[in-house]
């Protein structure tokens, strides 16, 4: 082995166990929220918004699949369901990218967007794993004003999903 080679092998396995004990350790499930516009989770996690445990873990409204809650159920990220928090309410076009930013990237089933208590749009991964950003062209259709939006990751080996509220203004 070429002497630099043997140095860099060497230096590898001396610094992977402290970087391995430096790292927090991983759950089993994935982790991640919409970023953009800016989520309840998220506009907790920026202090636009007085908020409770979700402010230090925006990544973390996960649930069973198939509910309809911003907390996935969650008790202790119930104030996600409070229409009346003060939420900021962000101007889209009708045709708007939503962001995710995940923490931890998993086999993914589907991409969920609900308003006005209907699904508005539906992506497909087919158990592929995400980038650490991923991006959905969604189309309001004929929604206009102020809509509460619910997204939905749903995690393709796991019974779980990850839920976001966006607080919106279509056309506005």
């Amino acid at each position: 082995m070429h002497a630099s080679r043997k140095t860099a092998v060497l230096i590898g396995a001396a610094v992977a166990p402290v970087i391995a004990v430096g790292l927090p350790a991983a759950s089993a499930s994935a982790h991640g929220y919409l970023s953009d516009p800016p989520s309840r989770q998220a506009q907790c996690a920026a202090g636009t918004v007085s908020c409770g445990d979700i402010t230090y873990e925006p990544q973390s409204v996960e649930g069973p699949k198939g509910l309809t809650s911003c907390s996935g159920g969650n008790s202790r990220f119930a104030e996600l369901d409070d229409d009346g928090k003060g939420w900021a309410v962000t101007p889209v076009a009708r045709n708007t990218t939503f962001s995710w930013k995940l923490t931890a990237q998993h086999s993914t089933g589907t991409w969920e967007y609900y308003a006005d208590g209907r699904r508005i749009a539906l992506f497909d991964d087919g158990g592929a794993k995400p980038g650490a950003v991923v991006n959905h062209q969604v189309d309001f259709g004929g929604l206009d004003g102020r809509q509460k939006v619910l997204a939905v990751w749903n995690v393709a080996d796991t019974d779980n999903a990850f839920y976001a509220c966006i607080d919106v203004n279509v056309g506005g």
